[in-house]
């Protein structure tokens, strides 16, 4: 039998060495911490019971994103807020929370920046905030925290966006950051918004995808009003677009404009960006849902080059052939048939939008036939993550809502989240589900990640003002699986990698490893699969993101396992990592 930690050696020796001397100190609690609390006995899958408990207070987080509405502006960058990165910034095992703090806004118009928060993961959902790690100052109003490994050593680095720039902090491999961003070619003083991480060209080194916003600034400052005279955040409709950018790396941790070889449309007005491989062809693609104009989808050629195809292949409008205030957005194989269907977080009046994939990056709308619709046109919705939260062994999907207005007419400000559960390929609303969801909140940016490592998904959503909330999963079931996977040939992250789990009882459930989910978020890139009606995992089949096939026969399951790019293209035996430090098992 072979170890996944002897391919990692044989691979990455300076990694493994830098892994092995780590210095967790910098952030460590000056008091022992009591234990975390015993879960309660499991049930099997068939009687599993799905619920959420709220642990913020437990956590030791104490953090909220700050918009500064306090300036009494009614300015249109009020409403975005912030949003949620999740990464194991030391390679100890344990997830840590890295959180945007928004900005400021002066009588005189000046805008101005806050702190990022970042907090490390002590084990039992405990967190330390960790000023050591150096993500902060922020010299601009910040939004989002995209996560990717961009100089493939083996860390997770740090990209905030917001308005008035971008910054970039390397990962030094002890959990602590410097700022690169004036030595690594990014340069974007515009309004940025999510960023998504990915090796569009497959040279094995990711670039970066960019988004912008809108052509706001306070020379730009329109006054609107609602019926009842107050003044009101003017509707991005008043605003003129800002251009998406893409930056290639240049394999030595810097990066050059590629916008223009690209082939970018100028017209979006951005708030979520998906890579992901839409049409199943091997080549990471990009889908950009815009606010108040047409989404865009880009094929890529695989050296780069994109062929933008949103109306051609129905996903750029509603069923009704109309642009949507779009913000959030996931991607999820919901009725199991190997392909990567969009779901997109729309405004109040729109519907949410489900599109199944028909093949070859064709979509159609199928939010009527999949029950969508009946969830009603109340939301403002915009983070949202897609996980088999209840281990039945399809994927769930969960909401952040709430308003982006001062005065709304339609609906409230703060609003309850949504948790669906995919119920035989028709989403139906989760009742009792823990307290939180039955709580209204102005929620914005949203991640998910075993934070506990008990194999279950647990949630983290930012709001507006509001403190963020960390939400332990609870559901009542023990059978998972979950891997994490390594590039070799292929980027680090294997951002793009098809993963498709056969089991014992016939069922083949893929998952992508994919960048840009939700909205200003990055989830962890970990995968974790339930396996109902006691199932037991027959074969894992890899396709990489350099388009090789890698198999893992018969592993084992309630743990989880790090895979290492085979660029032999061998079959693997079963694979373990019972002596490794970065054990995540469950006794």
């Amino acid at each position: 039998m072979r170890h996944v930690a002897c391919y990692v050696r044989a691979y990455f020796p300076v990694a493994i060495a830098a892994f092995c001397s780590l210095s967790l100190s910098a952030c460590k609690p000056s008091a022992t911490l009591p234990p975390a609390s015993i879960p309660a006995p499991r049930l099997a899958s068939h009687e599993a019971t799905l619920r959420f408990t709220e642990v913020t207070l437990d956590t030791g987080i104490q953090f909220r994103y700050q918009n500064a509405q306090e300036a009494d502006q009614s300015a249109i960058l009020e409403s975005l807020g912030g949003g949620v990165g999740l990464l194991d910034a030391d390679r100890d095992g344990f997830v840590d929370i890295c959180l945007p703090g928004g900005g400021t806004m002066t009588s005189d118009k000046q805008v101005g920046g806050l702190p990022t928060g970042f907090f490390r993961n002590l084990g039992g959902l405990r967190f330390a905030s960790c000023a050591k790690a150096g993500l902060s100052p922020c010299s601009f109003y910040s939004h989002g925290a995209t996560i990717g490994d961009y100089n493939n050593d083996g860390f997770p680095d740090v990209l905030i966006t917001g308005y008035g720039g971008v910054s970039l902090w390397t990962n030094q491999g002890d959990g602590t950051f410097t700022e690169s961003i004036e030595h690594c070619g990014i340069e974007s003083p515009s309004w940025n918004t999510t960023a998504a991480w990915g090796d569009f060209n497959e040279d094995g080194s990711l670039d970066l995808y960019l988004e912008h916003y809108v052509n706001w600034s306070f020379d730009n400052h329109p006054v609107c009003r609602v019926p009842g005279g107050q003044r009101e955040i003017c509707s991005p409709k008043k605003f003129e677009p800002l251009a998406d950018q893409v930056y290639f790396s240049n394999g030595d941790g810097s990066f050059h404009d590629a916008t223009q070889e690209a082939g970018l449309r100028t017209d979006g007005k951005g708030l979520g960006v998906l890579l992901l491989d839409a049409n199943d062809d091997g080549h990471l693609d990009v889908y950009v849902t815009n606010d108040t104009v047409a989404n865009f989808l880009y094929l890529n050629d695989g050296d780069g080059r994109f062929d933008e195809v949103g109306m051609l292949h129905g996903v750029a409008v509603d069923d009704h052939g109309i642009t949507n205030g779009s913000m959030g957005v996931e991607a999820l194989d919901y009725n199991s048939d190997g392909l990567l269907d969009l779901w997109v977080a729309n405004y109040e009046d729109e519907a949410f939008a489900l599109y199944r994939n028909e093949g070859r990056g064709h979509f159609l709308h199928v939010s009527e036939l999949s029950g969508v619709k009946a969830l009603g046109q109340y939301f403002v919705a915009f983070g949202t993550a897609a996980a088999d939260f209840d281990h039945d062994g399809d994927e769930d999907l969960v909401v952040a809502n709430g308003h982006v207005v001062k005065f709304p007419q339609r609906s409230p400000r703060r609003q309850l989240p949504l948790m669906l559960r995919n119920d035989e390929e028709r989403f139906v609303r989760a009742e009792s589900v823990g307290d939180y969801f039955e709580n209204d909140h102005e929620g914005r940016g949203l991640a998910i990640s075993d934070l506990d490592n008990d194999g279950d998904i647990d949630v983290v959503v930012s709001h507006i003002l509001d403190p963020i909330s960390v939400l332990r999963n609870d559901q009542q079931s023990a059978r998972w699986f979950g891997v994490q996977l390594s590039g070799v040939r292929s980027n680090r992250d294997a951002i793009g990698a098809k993963l498709t789990l056969h089991t014992t009882d016939g069922n083949k459930m893929m998952r992508q490893i994919k960048s840009g989910v939700s909205y200003l978020s990055s989830s962890d890139t970990r995968v974790l699969w339930g396996l109902p009606n006691g199932a037991e995992v027959e074969r894992l089949v890899i396709r990489w993101p350099q388009g090789h096939v890698q198999e893992v026969m018969a592993p084992p399951t309630e743990r989880l396992l790090t895979i290492v790019e085979n660029v032999g293209g061998e079959v693997d035996e079963p694979v373990s990592e019972n002596d490794n430090a970065n054990d995540a098992s469950v006794p």
